[in-house]
């Protein structure tokens, strides 16, 4: 029988013994589910065009604060403690100072509630916690401080063309800012969005999109009527249920922990260590498809999400999508993978941390994705071990990538070798993110005897950080230009959803600061 530990509403319990699932899980799925069959109303009958944006944002807020209650009992009193904290740091502060206040204050909390529940609490009496959606609310807080900060204090041209497209001119009024950082379409499983479009979604007002055009630069497109998103809502519902079918009938039979079995460590060849272990991973991924796909589609089914048509005249519903998962499974690269993993995340890293650091904005950058994450020392192990594989996996990249690009078998060849060396890569990477703890961590990398770290050390000691200068030819510098517009092709398909961050940082920038922003 299912478990019936839970800190929300037991309503359920009946549902959960009869599908053996733990209580709390059955009400995050089903407040998902509901949240979503209210997205379609809100939209329907509480469109922009027929009511105004007190009441849209009333009945959003009041929804994402009974399905918090719901799900986490007096614990979502968490959310609205912090989100209110926040909100009067942001008026006593001012706007000189409130970003640094709010941040400080918002992560600690944060950092306090993770402490409490793993520590003094039994977190293993839970499989699902009220920590993930204050992640959520942590990033929209601290977001909102910064892009007050850019609107309402600094310069314009102080700013960057993404701080300036972000920054808020007026201060929010509390309801605006409760809703923002509460409604019933993202109070549970996220992902961030930016204050101004959320703001745009519940007032109404023509959208401000863009399209990428061949050189990857943003073309803007003026007072767009958004199109209806039953086909993008219907498409990312198709995936929820092939990821959680996945889940539940694939996912249990290939635990990650069998990679670290005494038997199985002592009697599989490499080769099927290997194998297990990337199959393993590749099973543990379902869960979060399921989450992020059907938290984007519950804000599509509101009407929230549309970022403009394809210069195929295709609607896109991709603007506060949290990943993308043919790039993820045939990512040829650390780069690429990450770049289509949590991608509202790196987004939020790039606009907090990296993009405003005044020294070391990397490893600043990653200090604050291994806090923001949790305090479990696996989650630090795998960030640590993630920052080494990514500089290794440049160094190759810039140093014989420009060899394989012609003929074209030799290309797919490359790709073929890279992608079996990326997806290992990857898997050995964030094994201590799902184990969590140290013990079990490094008893794993043993049974690999460290290979990858030794080999990436090796890779950073041997090959020059950047292409040597000497020998190159008319012949080299036409690879190089074919290799430049693989990577620009290569780059199209991982561009964050969000189209005003976009080129804000140099390809060198963009790797540093998302490969710190690995997760799950």
């Amino acid at each position: 029988m299912a478990t019936t530990s839970t800190t929300g509403s037991t309503l359920l319990q009946p549902l959960s013994n009869a599908v053996q699932l733990p209580i709390d899980q059955v009400n995050f799925v089903v407040c998902q589910l509901f949240a979503l069959l209210a997205a379609v109303w809100f939209r329907t009958y509480l469109h922009s065009s027929k009511t105004s944006s007190f009441i849209r944002h009333v009945v959003a807020t009041l929804l994402g604060l009974y399905l918090a209650f719901f799900c986490f009992g007096w614990y979502a009193l968490h959310f609205l403690v912090q989100s209110g904290i926040s909100y009067c740091i942001m008026i006593i502060a001012g706007v000189e100072s409130m970003h640094q206040c709010c941040f400080v204050f918002a992560l600690g909390y944060l950092t306090v509630c993770q402490i409490t529940r793993v520590y003094i609490f039994d977190y293993g009496q839970y499989s699902a916690d009220f920590s993930g959606p204050m992640m959520i609310i942590t990033q929209k807080i601290t977001s909102l401080a910064f892009e007050i900060h850019d609107g309402m204090f600094r310069k314009d041209e102080e700013l960057t063309p993404s701080q300036r497209g972000l920054a808020v001119r007026r201060m929010p009024s509390l309801l605006e800012y409760v809703s923002y950082t509460c409604n019933f379409m993202g109070i549970l499983a996220g992902p961030l969005c930016s204050y101004k479009d959320y703001i745009t979604f519940i007032e109404g007002r023509p959208s401000h999109m863009s399209q990428s055009s061949e050189n990857g630069k943003e073309e803007q497109e003026h007072g767009q009527a958004d199109p209806s998103p039953n086909a993008a809502v219907t498409e990312k519902l198709i995936v929820c249920g092939l990821s959680l079918l996945f889940h539940l009938t694939i996912s249990n039979m290939l635990p990650v922990e069998y990679n670290i079995d005494e038997h199985f460590q002592a009697t599989a060849s490499w080769p099927a260590k290997a194998t297990y272990l990337y199959i393993s991973l590749l099973a543990a991924r379902p869960k979060y498809y399921f989450a992020w796909t059907l938290a984007d589609a519950i804000n599509n089914a509101a009407g929230f999400g549309f970022r403009g048509y394809d210069r195929n005249g295709v609607a896109r519903w991709d603007l506060i999508s949290n990943l993308r998962i043919r790039q993820i499974e045939m990512s040829t690269s650390f780069k690429m993978f990450l770049d289509n993993w949590n991608i509202q995340t790196a987004l939020w890293l790039k606009r907090v941390c990296y993009e405003r650091a005044t020294f070391s904005p990397t490893t600043q950058t990653f200090f604050l994705s291994a806090i923001w994450h949790g305090v479990y020392p696996g989650y630090y192990l795998t960030f640590l071990t993630g920052v080494l594989m990514t500089l290794a996996a440049r160094a190759v990249r810039n140093n014989i990538r420009h060899y394989f690009i012609e003929p074209p078998q030799l290309k797919l060849f490359y790709d073929i070798i890279t992608w079996a060396a990326t997806q290992i890569t990857i898997s050995y990477t964030v094994v201590p993110f799902v184990l969590l703890s140290i013990k079990p961590s490094f008893t794993f990398y043993s049974s690999w005897y460290y290979c990858l770290h030794i080999c990436s050390i090796l890779v950073l000691l041997l090959l020059p950080a950047k292409r040597s200068q000497r020998g190159k030819n008319t012949q080299e510098n036409v690879q190089l230009s074919q290799a430049k517009k693989f990577d620009d092709r290569e780059n199209s398909l991982g561009q964050n959803s969000f189209s005003t961050t976009n080129n804000v940082c140099n390809q060198n920038q963009d790797t540093a600061c998302r490969h710190s922003s690995l997760i799950q």
